[in-house]
């Protein structure tokens, strides 16, 4: 599939049963008395479609040319215009070059262009937000499980949803192709768009990611969730919050009446009571919590770990106790499975139902475990990016000798890197420190700073621990696996479902689950040939 920009990327994603809507509805929407600085009569002028990015234009768009963070959108009104956008929104500061590029098309003018991008979706894509029931998950860690547990329990509530999230989107089990971000949630045109995708498609419910970024951004406004639920609050995107105070402001904003009908809390960190508490007063009703041992509205009755990572459990509910299988390991995904329960209990979907849809529920990236076969150790890949997911993960993998490959991001809050190495030290026995996307920063420094971290929680642990420079990432899954034996288990964190590696600017094509299968096989070529030769001798059995 081509781009609109011709490249082979996907194009961004676009409803194909509306019809637009007329620039009187616009100016509407923006509160014009005067109409646009036009240069074209305008009034059979149908806008289809916006974007606040020149190369997501489609024909028949509203350019928003709206002052980003180091240029002006209205730089690039003349390349909108080639791409078929059919007028122009912009602020006085770029009137004069949106006018310059912008032909014959009208251009209107505003003080806060993006401000009003939410509202002008919602307008020209039909308010398919109003005819979904969404479902809006925050937190530092466990967005992505619980919004896949989630979606599992509805679908086998008998809903159809779509989910739009860190990995992707989806509706049910097909992905919808659109170009690959590392953004959690979209920016608010290309959302309301997606969402009217979604609804053509035929979904009734939407699960949601809800970044800290798009909240703080406006990227939601407008959008009213059935259910908004809390994970969990750690360290994380201080270099955009600036500090924790303002990070935690921008995740409770999602708590309140105006916002959400319900929410479901954590409240097994200490924020989690504080948002209970701050949620009320703001009027949100009902406002429901989870623990896995507290005095909770959804706790653990038992729970009966299996072999494989396989866990059994007697959930309590306010209404009625409810068992649950879950194939994801970790005392962490026990939670994240209590609170997708919890969110679909609150819309009135059975619970029994719900319940069973959480056995199979496999999340990409998430404690995914990748079998090298027999005589092999345990391998799983996380994308765990906080102190406190791994020690989430570290501590969900029980009492077998772990070994920990472990980088952090570069341009990314340095803050958390040396406890991100803590964290490891503290729960691995070998940890070998790698890159994980360095981006414009030098590898070598910001795995100085991981080091660093996990050396001095070495010196304090009560068991020994070996803490090792691996250099770059195939490197440091080589030297983990060269040292893992039969009845080790390895982690290797950060990256998860990624398939590529930013690198000085570019992204190169590398995914952990891959490296691990490919490593293994060099390392260990008499075991891979002949697993190779069994299966052809069981094939040739078969067939005779």
């Amino acid at each position: 599939m081509v781009g609109a920009d011709g490249s082979g990327e996907p194009p961004s994603l676009r409803p194909t049963g509306l019809s637009g809507v007329g620039w009187s509805d616009v100016c509407d929407v923006l509160q014009l008395s005067t109409g646009p600085v036009a240069r074209a009569t305008v009034a059979d002028l149908r806008v289809s479609g916006l974007t606040a990015d020149s190369r997501l234009v489609h024909p028949g768009d509203l350019y928003v040319a709206a002052p980003g963070a180091t240029v002006h959108g209205a730089d690039f009104t003349a390349e909108a215009i080639d791409r078929g956008a059919v007028a122009v929104l912009t602020d006085p500061a770029g009137v004069d070059r949106a006018l310059a590029g912008s032909g014959s098309a009208p251009v209107a003018v505003v003080d806060r262009p993006r401000a009003l991008i939410p509202a002008l979706a919602d307008r020209i894509y039909d308010h398919p937000s109003r005819r979904l029931r969404l479902f809006g998950i925050t937190g530092t860690n466990g967005k992505t499980t619980t919004a896949y547990l989630l979606q599992a329990a509805l679908r086998a509530a008998g809903l159809r949803v779509g989910l739009i999230g860190t990995i992707g989107f989806q509706v049910d089990d097909r992905p919808l192709a659109a170009r690959r971000t590392t953004v959690t949630t979209p920016e608010a045109a290309e959302l309301h768009a997606l969402l009217a995708v979604m609804l053509e498609q035929g979904a009734d419910a939407v699960v949601m990611e809800v970044s800290s970024h798009a909240l703080a951004l406006g990227r939601v406004d407008g959008l009213r969730f059935a259910v908004a639920a809390f994970t969990n609050f750690g360290s994380d995107h201080l270099d955009f919050h600036g500090d924790v105070g303002s990070y935690f402001a921008a995740k409770a904003s999602l708590f309140t009446a105006e916002r959400a009908d319900g929410a479901v809390i954590s409240i097994d960190d200490a924020r989690g009571p504080e948002l209970v508490d701050r949620s009320r007063r703001e009027g949100l009703d009902p406002v429901r919590s989870v623990s896995l041992d507290g005095a909770a509205d959804y706790t653990v009755r038992l729970r009966e770990d299996a072999a494989g990572g396989r866990t059994t459990v007697t959930a309590g509910t306010p209404t009625a106790d409810v068992r649950f299988a879950l194939g994801l390991p970790g005392e962490f995904n026990v939670r994240n499975a209590l609170t997708a329960l919890a969110m679909a209990d609150l819309v009135g979907v059975d619970l029994e139902r719900a319940a069973a849809g959480l056995a199979d529920a496999v999340v990409p990236g998430r404690m995914q475990r990748v079998d090298l076969g027999d005589g092999a150790p345990t391998v799983f890949v996380d994308f765990a990016h906080t102190p406190q997911a791994v020690s989430a993960v570290l501590a969900g993998l029980g009492g077998r000798r772990r070994i920990v490959v472990l980088g952090c991001g570069g341009d990314r809050d340095p803050e958390k890197r040396g406890p991100m190495g803590a964290a490891a030290a503290e729960a691995a026995e070998l940890v070998v420190v790698t890159d994980d996307n360095p981006r414009s920063e030098d590898p070598v420094a910001i795995r100085a700073q991981v080091l660093a971290g996990a050396r001095a929680e070495a010196g304090r642990t009560d068991h020994a621990v070996q803490v090792v420079d691996g250099g770059p990432r195939r490197d440091a899954i080589a030297t983990a696996l060269a040292a893992a034996g039969p009845g080790d288990v390895v982690a290797v964190l950060g990256k998860g479902h990624e398939r590529g590696q930013e690198v000085a600017g570019r992204v190169l094509p590398f995914a952990d689950e891959d490296a691990i299968r490919e490593v293994w096989t060099a390392l260990h070529p008499s075991a891979v040939s002949d697993r190779t030769a069994t299966a052809s001798d069981s094939s040739e059995r078969v067939h005779r």
